[in-house]
């Protein structure tokens, strides 16, 4: 894979609220590679939905993004003017978000919403733009483009909703894609298929995909990449296979080994007891540690840091020398 075409920083976001300013996000840092899905996990609340819209600056007040940097291409994108900022999120930047009806205007047909958006962002004319828009809809699965192209959202399903979402968030032939539970509340098949195209939009476009989604299957089946998010914070990132496989962070091996498999389980699944803590109530030093099987005295008072291990970075004091030996992580 080529060099990074997503570079976030210490992105850091808050809520200006009246009880307080709340951190949404804490200094959150990672990259996306040319043709690279990068899968985002954690429970509802862990920040999966913030850290999206944050990077494509959707973002209203009364949330903020109060530090760190986001970089397309080696471009800054966060401190764009909003009129410069909606040309990078329609043509550079494309969204999928997990709600198609929140994407598509139920008053106008799916080929007139194509259309205009082609033209908004690109100089073809209405009849190249059409065509265009028929190419995408039978990219994305849509049997019959032809016919469907003249419906409105409501006469299809929630799959082909999906679908219609993704052709139009591929209008313009964006660099990156920032799709946000894709495949909640589609039947199975469905979610493969949708796995499927985007999984070929990067092989054959070179797209880049972060992936927000609280599914494992689906990140174990599509991600290059994953980072697992606790509490507005990275905790451990690296290639799927040793995120799913050989997690590090406790958090991680909480969620991975709640996750049943075809092949059978020794007794009951493993659960994480308690559950994410509020904006309003976040604990000092680890955010994880009241809840962390393995907590011990450095956890309550000092943050660990995202730093690199063996395999890919963790932030847990397990893995630190100065406060445990390696062998005790093991």
């Amino acid at each position: 894979m080529s060099e990074a075409l997503l570079e976030v920083r210490d992105l850091t976001v808050e809520f200006v609220t009246r009880r307080g300013t709340l951190r949404a996000l804490d200094r959150v840092s990672f990259d996306i590679r040319r043709g690279e899905v990068l899968g985002v996990v954690g429970e509802s609340g862990a920040g999966k939905s913030v850290t999206g819209s944050a990077v494509i600056g959707l973002i209203d007040p009364p949330g903020r993004i109060a530090g760190g940097e986001v970089r397309l291409a080696g471009e800054r994108v966060d401190n764009l003017a909003p009129e410069a900022l909606r040309r990078v999120r329609g043509k550079r930047i494309g969204m999928i978000f997990q709600d198609p009806l929140t994407s598509l205007n139920p008053l106008f047909r799916v080929g007139d919403q194509l259309v205009e958006t082609i033209r908004t962002h690109t100089t073809l004319s209405a009849t190249a733009a059409r065509k265009r828009a028929l190419d995408l809809l039978a990219e994305v699965g849509i049997s019959a483009p032809d016919k469907r192209i003249d419906s409105y959202p409501h006469q299809f399903s929630g799959g082909m909703r999906q679908r219609v979402v993704i052709a139009l968030a591929l209008c313009a032939e964006p660099e990156l894609i920032i799709a946000d539970e894709p495949t909640t509340a589609l039947d199975v098949s469905v979610q493969a298929q949708i796995i499927t195209v985007l999984k070929r939009l990067c092989r054959d476009h070179g797209t880049a995909v972060m992936l927000v989604t609280h599914d494992m299957g689906v990140i174990a089946e599509t991600a290059d990449r994953v980072a697992v998010m606790y509490a507005g914070r990275i905790i451990e990132i690296g290639a799927v296979a040793d995120v799913v496989k050989n997690p590090l962070h406790p958090y991680a091996k909480g969620l991975m080994g709640a996750i049943p498999t075809l092949t059978g389980h020794e007794g009951r699944l493993s659960q994480i007891p308690g559950s994410m803590p509020r904006l309003s109530a976040i604990p000092p030093g680890c955010p994880f540690n009241p809840r962390c099987p393995a907590a011990f005295a450095p956890c309550p008072s000092v943050r660990p840091d995202l730093t690199a291990y063996d395999r890919h970075p963790v932030a847990c004091h397990l893995y630190d020398p100065a406060y445990a030996p390696r062998e005790q992580a093991a």
